[in-house]
């Protein structure tokens, strides 16, 4: 028999049960009425409720309500039940209801004198309330709640359960009382448009809410908080009060936080080096950020990772495979670095990386999130680097929402396969060409490709000046100005499966499109004197094998004309 059948039956039972309750007095909820259930939110561990083969715990997330909630996972013959023995009073009537999320959710009751009932849910992602009711018998004094989920199904959630009816007698959980007053109210960081703010947790509290200059501003569940929409140069009060079902507590001591100046346009030089930077181990030189070359003027981090919400992303620095980088030590590299005319930027994609942009909520999604990464660590703006596909549409819609929020000074790089630069109709190239008033630079990746054709039509093999040079063209001759065009090529042989050539190959390849000089058999039709620059994976490799790669590029790229 399967879950669904079985339940399906109890469900249609509790309905019967409700429905005949309902046309009954009994049913009417009286001012005496209580919530019987003890510890109903699980804010102390499992006290008063007892669960089959150690399947319970309690957890801090996701809860409705307080710090946690219950946490039940069925294994084996094993359907994770939760019990609490509840008194009651004979011939009264109850209301039955919890909050359920996650796996299948049962929730039932037995020993009622009467009809026991109970109620269910399929899977649920979010909260959903489970209701029902029951009497009890002449002589029932006490009844057994459960809750349980369903063999081989994802563990299920529990919060705010409730036998509310007449008092039996057997106590109730405390009503809340209204909480202190937060301490320890501080500015944790600040842009040009934003304060972040952090406090101690208060006891008893559900939420928190901000306030600025004596107006609500915003209201969290936890013990921080970002405010947005602010002027640059600007000082702002704040208070945070704390709340929970009893009230709002009075406001903490208030704090100033000022904004700074609004950020200029990026100053990057005419001749640009970038290099990524890699926020993992993988045999290549461990550095901080601070360890990279200062001949590098663009730094991409990479990389970004996908979360669950469609289009957006997080980044979660590798402290353990970085030696114990913190994460403050990491803010305070990247401002060190843009204090030395750096740009830090963190990259999005990568050969494992997969993130879609293929709608409107998800191209929201990747600019609220883009934008949220860039103030939280202060970075300078964005790379591009997705090896699986592009909608260019959603895509372009996802840059141009970035840059309505991080104004002028937002850097945007873009490290496209060859593939996806061989014609102006490859999703790639569609969005270059859509923000082209808002890019800075693409950096093909001329590595890891094999064979392509070049402007002229003709077949060139990976690995040599002509290589470099007639695939540039089709990107300097597609609509894409020189200043957005860039190399991009391995640091070393360990950098990539394939394309690695020597840095006087690369330099050669800049000198040819740049002046004309230092061509192979490809020569272009003209010089492209504002060119980019080069890129190169990676920092990391290019510091394996002794930094050769950005000591000989890097000077070259920065002496062209």
């Amino acid at each position: 028999m399967s879950p669904q059948t079985r339940s399906i039956r109890l469900w249609a039972g509790a309905v019967t049960a409700a429905l005949a309750l309902s046309l009954t007095s009994a049913g009417q909820a009286s001012a005496a009425d209580v919530n019987n259930a003890k510890n109903a939110g699980f804010e102390s561990g499992l006290s008063n409720w007892t669960c089959s083969a150690s399947s319970g715990a309690t957890v801090s997330s996701p809860v409705r309500t307080g710090a946690t909630a219950l946490k039940a996972t069925p294994a084996g013959q094993d359907n994770a039940r939760c019990t609490q023995t509840v008194a009651v009073k004979p011939n009264s009537t109850y209301a039955l209801s919890a909050w359920v999320q996650g796996g299948y959710s049962y929730l039932g009751v037995t020993g009622t004198g009467t009809t026991d009932v109970s109620t269910w849910t399929p899977d649920s992602t979010s909260w959903k309330q489970l209701t029902t009711s029951f009497t009890t018998g002449a002589s029932t004094t006490s009844v057994t709640v459960y809750t349980h989920g369903w063999y081989g199904q994802a563990a299920y959630y529990v919060d705010d359960l409730s036998v509310y009816g007449p008092d039996g007698g057997g106590g109730t959980d405390p009503a809340p009382t209204i909480p202190g007053a937060p301490a320890g109210l501080s500015v944790s960081g600040t842009s040009s448009t934003s304060v972040s703010l952090a406090w101690n947790t208060v006891s008893g509290a559900t939420g928190y809410t901000v306030y600025r200059d004596g107006a609500k501003v915003t209201a969290v569940t936890g013990t921080s908080a970002t405010v947005t929409g602010l002027a640059a140069s600007t000082s702002y009060s704040f208070q945070v009060t704390a709340t929970n079902a009893a009230g709002e507590s009075v406001k903490s001591t208030a704090v100033t936080g000022r904004t700074t100046a609004t950020p200029v346009g990026p100053a990057l030089p005419k001749h640009a080096v970038t290099g990524y930077w890699q926020n993992f181990n993988n045999g290549a030189t461990v550095q901080k950020l601070s360890d990279v070359q200062s001949q590098y003027d663009i730094i991409a981090v990479a990389f970004a990772d996908a979360t669950t919400t469609p289009g957006a992303v997080t980044f979660n620095l590798d402290s353990a495979g970085l030696g114990g980088y913190t994460v403050d030590q990491f803010k305070a590299d990247v401002q060190a670095k843009q204090a030395a005319g750096k740009k830090v930027i963190v990259s999005v994609g990568g050969q494992n990386g997969t993130v879609s942009i293929n709608d409107s909520a998800s191209a929201t999604n990747f600019a609220n999130s883009v934008y949220s990464l860039m103030q939280t660590y202060g970075f300078d703006g964005v790379d591009i680097d997705l090896e699986n596909g592009i909608n260019a549409t959603y895509m372009s819609q996802a840059l141009r929402s970035l840059s309505s929020q991080a104004g002028s000074s937002l850097v945007i790089t873009m490290a496209p396969q060859t593939i996806d630069m061989q014609s102006t109709s490859n999703g790639y190239f569609q969005t270059a060409l859509n923000i082209k008033d808002i890019l800075t630079v693409v950096n093909m990746q001329y590595y890891n490709s094999g064979s392509m054709l070049g402007c002229d039509g003709k077949v060139y093999s990976q690995g040599s000046v002509d290589f470099l040079t007639a695939l540039a063209c089709i990107q300097l001759e597609g609509g894409l100005s020189p200043s957005q065009v860039g190399l991009g090529l391995p640091a070393s042989t360990s950098g990539a499966g394939s394309g690695y050539v020597s840095p006087s190959v690369v330099n050669s390849a800049l000198d040819c499109l740049a002046k004309g000089t230092g061509c192979g058999s490809f020569k272009p039709s003209r010089t492209y004197p504002d060119l980019r620059g080069a890129m190169t994976w990676s920092t990391n490799w290019d510091a394996a094998a002794g930094n050769a790669w950005s000591n000989a590029v890097g000077p070259h790229v920065h002496g062209l004309p």
